[in-house]
């Protein structure tokens, strides 16, 4: 019962090895204030229009898939008694907030440096929040 594989927990750690850092050309240049670095930095591009069109495809296609999620919402609130046109407006509200977050999520993914900003999240998030209140006010009985 003595087994060496007893005695052990099961792994083993790696041999240490000596990965002293060499002192050339591996270093980094801190330039004071008010230098310039020579050199080419890379520029944030601008959005192709081949992926606006990506973008603008999948959202279509989510469109449709949520405006058969509203129907499908109206009549279970309509199976749950609430009047008809109440049910119908909960379910718009429901087309309306799904469609407020899926823009802002196809738009962070087209160009998140560009599209992520509070200026265009801000306004698109507070149609889904109140989309949400309104979906949730009017689909009471």
């Amino acid at each position: 019962m003595a087994n060496s594989e007893s005695t052990t927990s099961g792994f083993t750690l790696p041999a240490p090895t000596d990965s002293a850092p060499s002192a050339a050309g591996t270093g980094t240049t801190v330039a004071l204030p008010g230098d310039q670095l020579a050199g080419a930095y890379p520029v944030g591009t601008d959005t192709s229009s081949r992926d606006l069109l990506i973008g603008g495809g999948i959202l279509l296609v989510l469109f449709v898939a949520f405006f058969f999620a509203k129907n499908a919402y109206a009549n279970t609130l309509v199976g749950k008694r609430v009047p008809p046109n109440k049910a119908n407006a909960a379910g718009w509200w429901m087309f309306v907030l799904l469609a407020s977050l899926s823009t802002g999520v196809v738009l962070s993914a087209v160009n998140a440096s560009k599209f992520m900003t509070p200026l265009i999240l801000g306004p698109v998030g507070a149609v889904g929040l109140l989309a949400l209140a309104l979906m949730l006010t009017t689909g009471r009985k």
